[in-house]
């Protein structure tokens, strides 16, 4: 029975998969994908970090994607709804839940208007997510009326000033005009033509954010905002993997620059900012 549903998989999966074939890493790429749930360790530990256990925890993933973290958390005991806007990625998650035999509730929505109460979770994550919208703002609000006070949630969203962008791969493209980053993107044969997707994927017409912008925007709609890469720079647990960048980083440190230093990266080169966004009220 699992062999079935691996091969179902695989065959709802790889569709999806076709516009990246140029990565080099594409086989290992893709295979994280057929196996995405194993592949959360990260997140969950984001998410124990401001709720604590997740058994019986009420969350909320908006814009589940392939369904990955969805079903990794509903095997660590959160009460999961999974919300996906791709009909398509509804049905990738439903084979992946059934894997599991996890009854997993799966609501195929825009994030714009979600078809669900008020204060009905404890944790929303919507990770990749606002640059696909159309209407982050919507979106972002939504998130807050469905979250009960005090409740947090974990959101990523891309830099307009990134230097190597998340989607392209591609460095500077951000800083130039948009139709001439595109014309760029089309030279590198890296768009998204041919592949099943159909909207809000072109750089164009994504939605990136410079941070104070962010930052204001979900204080307007009633959060306290923390930047999680930062709360661990503070904790002494960001680390580079790169030798020469961690040995800059800890000179930094001993001369009192490091978060200065830190601020200025986030604004002018990182690629993606992730915060936590906690619901005032409680």
């Amino acid at each position: 029975m699992t062999e079935v549903i691996d091969e179902k998989l695989a065959a709802a999966i790889d569709p999806w998969l076709q516009h990246m074939t140029w990565r080099r890493d594409f086989a290992a790429w893709r295979e994280r994908r057929l196996r995405q749930e194993h592949y959360q360790t990260e997140r969950l530990a984001q998410a124990r970090a401001v709720i604590g256990d997740l058994k019986g925890a009420r969350l909320l993933d908006l814009g589940a994607g392939m369904g990955g973290f969805a079903v990794a958390a509903a095997l660590a005991g959160a009460q999961v709804t999974a919300c996906e806007y791709n009909p398509a990625y509804c049905q990738i998650i439903r084979l992946r839940a059934a894997r599991y035999r996890l009854h997993l509730p799966i609501i195929n929505a825009a994030g714009e208007k979600l078809p669900l109460p008020d204060a009905a979770f404890d944790l929303v994550v919507a990770w990749d997510v606002l640059e696909h919208v159309q209407d982050p703002v919507a979106v972002l609000g939504e998130i807050a009326r469905v979250l009960r006070p005090g409740g947090h949630a974990l959101i990523t969203a891309i830099n307009r000033r990134a230097w190597i962008d998340p989607h392209y791969h591609m460095r500077g493209i951000n800083w130039l005009p948009r139709p001439l980053a595109e014309t760029l993107i089309a030279m590198r044969g890296r768009t998204k033509q041919g592949a099943a997707f159909r909207d809000m994927q072109r750089l164009s017409s994504m939605h990136y954010f410079h941070f104070r912008e962010l930052v204001q925007l979900c204080r307007q709609l009633g959060f306290t905002v923390t930047d999680l890469r930062e709360q661990a720079l503070l904790a002494g647990k960001l680390v580079s993997r790169r030798p020469l960048r961690q040995a800059i980083r800890v000179l930094l440190r001993r001369v009192g620059l490091e978060l200065a230093a830190y601020r200025i990266q986030r604004s002018y080169y990182t690629g993606m900012f992730e915060l936590d966004l906690r619901k005032e009220g409680a």
